[in-house]
């Protein structure tokens, strides 16, 4: 492709080290769907005849079956999936192929082809996120009214709702799903007719191309579309923020999991054994999701890593982007399934969360009682605390504290504060937006189905 201004041959090790058809043949159907494209405005600018484009859009026809069919037969020339799709090409409708590539470069060749690319991975990954969601939602559903307690620092706080915890986590990755509506939209940009860094001579229509490929929009500046790779990285983002919540999602199944909480029990069909320990049942699938976090994170750090001392425009480090892309990619295509079969296919024990539960995590609740009675917070919460002590001197629940201890701590207490120790009052007391009373909550399952009806 490049040949002519050389005289001699390249290197073994540097063609090696320069080709990357080894991972960039996946494109393979966005490189051809941009050859002809292209090959339209080509003949619309004058170019190509009628019986030349239809030469050329039968050729790439035909090496499109021959991919799809896995009959492609890859040459040592072949430096990337660009020169591979044309080398065959010119194999198939001989010189005239040489055509194509007027006006275009492979700089802007590949933008097109890596953001065609993506934008079908991403509308992928929405869908297979948007099934974790509803399992997610399923579960909720059928939670109803069962009590949890809730953690912070992993220590027992206060009674939750169970889908109220459940909706935590679809709530998480909605915002992953607007990020990735966001990744689309700022995705569907055409930088084809920028040429290698100019822009192209030719009078090619770049709007017509931009709706011929189904982009949203055209390039407005062409030093910056042949280099172009924030999309790659706001979709690493995307997919690293999602790997982030699916591990916290993991982390609080393995725990709840366990025997020591028993709140929930994995199916077989999403657990392994030990190959030493028969009695073992090991949650392997959601630690693997933990443990591919780090791996979408570090695609993240890679891409920004190579970006950020590149001069205008485009440079080969760009080649890097790939793998890290497509990885990514991968990694969710995989992780995501198992994640929503493992939510899918639990069964959660409301009875053991309820059993969980102590009057000790309704403390906050009796300081309440207190500013309700006019004490200060800061009082309230200081006295309490005295409270809360006396009973673990005790060793009794703090309902079991007498009106006498209560009063001599302090005297705004009254005998309706053991109406305070009810488990569903406290939950339902908290009624705001976005809190755990079975009204909110319902607001929320309102909420979080119309966010799955939109998609």
């Amino acid at each position: 492709m490049w040949g002519g201004r050389f005289s001699g041959t390249i290197d073994e090790h540097m063609a090696r080290f320069n080709n990357s058809f080894a991972f960039d043949h996946r494109m393979w159907d966005e490189d051809i769907r941009g050859s002809m494209a292209w090959a339209r405005q080509l003949a619309h600018a004058g170019i190509l005849t009628p019986d030349e484009l239809l030469a050329i859009l039968r050729g790439l026809e035909t090496v499109r079956a021959e991919f799809a069919k896995r009959h492609f037969v890859v040459h040592p020339s072949d430096e990337d999936i660009h020169t591979a799709v044309e080398r065959r090409l010119t194999e198939i409708v001989g010189d005239v192929a040489g055509k194509l590539h007027t006006g275009r470069s492979r700089n802007d060749q590949v933008a097109t082809d890596t953001r065609l690319w993506t934008l079908g991975a991403l509308r992928r990954v929405e869908c297979a996120l948007r099934d974790v969601q509803n399992a997610l939602l399923t579960q909720a559903e059928a939670a109803k009214t069962a009590l949890m307690p809730g953690y912070t620092h992993l220590q027992r706080a206060q009674p939750v709702l169970t889908t109220h915890w459940l909706l935590s986590h679809f709530w998480r990755l909605e915002r992953d799903h607007a990020r990735l509506v966001e990744c689309l939209e700022r995705t569907s940009t055409l930088p084809l007719g920028s040429g290698a860094l100019a822009g192209t001579s030719l009078d090619i229509d770049r709007s017509v191309l931009a709706k011929d490929l189904g982009f949203n929009a055209i390039s407005f500046n062409s030093l910056d579309a042949v280099s172009d790779r924030d999309f790659i990285v706001e979709w690493l983002f995307c997919a690293a923020m999602i790997g982030v919540h699916l591990s916290q999602l993991a982390e609080d199944l393995i725990i709840y999991s366990s025997t020591e909480f028993g709140f929930v029990t994995l199916d077989e069909a999403f657990a392994t054994g030990s190959s030493l320990m028969p009695q073992k049942k090991n949650p392997d699938s959601l630690e693997l999701t933990r443990g591919k976090a780090g791996r979408l994170i570090g695609n993240l750090v890679t891409l920004l890593t190579l970006l950020k001392g590149l001069p205008s425009t485009y440079n080969k480090d760009l080649q890097e982007d790939k793998e890290p892309l497509f990885d990514a990619v991968d990694t969710l295509e995989l992780t995501l399934p198992v994640v929503a079969g493992v939510i899918r296919t639990s069964r959660f024990h409301y009875n053991r969360m309820r059993e969980a539960l102590d009057d000790g995590m309704l403390a906050t609740d009796v300081a309440d009682y207190l500013v309700e009675h006019g004490v200060p917070f800061r009082e309230a919460h200081r006295v309490v605390g005295v409270l809360v002590s006396e009973a673990e001197t005790r060793q009794v629940q703090l309902s079991k504290l007498s009106l006498e201890v209560y009063r001599a701590v302090h005297p705004a207490f009254d005998d309706d504060i053991y109406m305070v120790f009810n488990l569903d009052r406290s939950a339902a007391a908290r009624r705001v937006p976005g809190a755990t009373s079975a009204e909110a909550v319902q607001e929320q399952l309102k909420q979080a189905r119309a966010c799955l009806r939109e998609t």
